[in-house]
């Protein structure tokens, strides 16, 4: 079901890892960011949408992993965009096929693969999302994935962060041939820090939205989080360990495994 968070934006939240579909309408339809996971979720977005006479008219994926690059055909044919780097990253990951990325990353059953990746990356440098709608900055950095990219709706004072900000998943770093992704990574929340005081929503990837009053806590709490594993001290985080949320226990070998690989 969608929910309103701001004029003119909604969000669908997924059961698979609380996972934040964006709507953003626009004059003549609606731009649709990180379209969702599940079929039959996709499914009822699309008819959603369609009942309430609101059109597809653009697609976004906020980076290049696979459950930001879906897509149902009842969403229809509109453009689906990504950054540069987003969208080289995809085609190189699906250079061997949809079939063997779902068993080496292990995509659950109910995903439609079909049209998995098929974005276009904008040209280098871009700055918004082109399409006839409120204008939607996007800032790109190099935190979690390549070209990931945070988007700002000024006019509305939303910020859909990605995957980042999430009060559920401890910041999951790249470290796929990075020099330094824990500064990537800072260097990403120092660019979300700088438009914090135009938010007044902001949408993670996964995890609940949250508010103005917010922002800068997650900010800090991600910081906090990078610190720690920099630095070699010993973690306080409420997002890892027995004060995780049910479900969510997994994270804590998310933060064993970058433990290892910064060792």
């Amino acid at each position: 079901m969608l929910r309103q968070v701001a004029e003119g934006v909604l969000v669908h939240e997924s059961e698979f890892c609380q996972s934040n579909a964006v709507v953003v309408q626009g004059q003549g339809g609606v731009l649709l960011i990180d379209a969702g996971v599940l079929g039959d979720e996709l499914a009822c977005l699309a008819n959603d949408l369609s009942d309430s006479g609101q059109t597809v008219v653009a697609g976004f994926s906020t980076h290049p992993h696979w459950d930001h690059l879906l897509w149902h055909p009842s969403l229809g044919a509109a453009p689906r965009y990504g950054t540069a780097s987003c969208a080289a990253t995809a085609r190189d990951r699906l250079s061997g096929g949809v079939d063997a990325v779902a068993k080496a990353v292990g995509i659950p059953e109910g995903v439609p693969l079909d049209l998995l990746g098929l974005i276009t990356g904008l040209p280098a440098e871009t700055t918004r999302i082109p399409w006839d709608g409120p204008r939607v900055r996007i800032i790109e950095h190099q935190a979690h994935a390549p070209g990931h990219a945070a988007l700002l709706i000024g006019e509305r004072g939303v910020l859909v962060a990605g995957d980042m900000l999430s009060d559920v998943l401890i910041p999951m770093l790249d470290l796929n041939g990075t020099v330094d992704p824990i500064e990537d990574y800072l260097a990403a929340l120092r660019l979300l820090e700088g438009v914090a005081g135009d938010v007044d929503v902001f949408v993670p990837g996964h995890g609940s939205v949250g508010g103005a009053d917010e922002v800068r806590a997650r900010i800090d709490q991600d910081r906090g989080y990078l610190h720690s594993l920099r630095d070699g001290r010993a973690l306080s985080d409420p997002r890892v360990g027995p004060s995780a949320k049910d479900g969510w226990e997994w994270v804590a070998g998310v933060h064993e495994r970058q433990l290892q690989r910064l060792a």
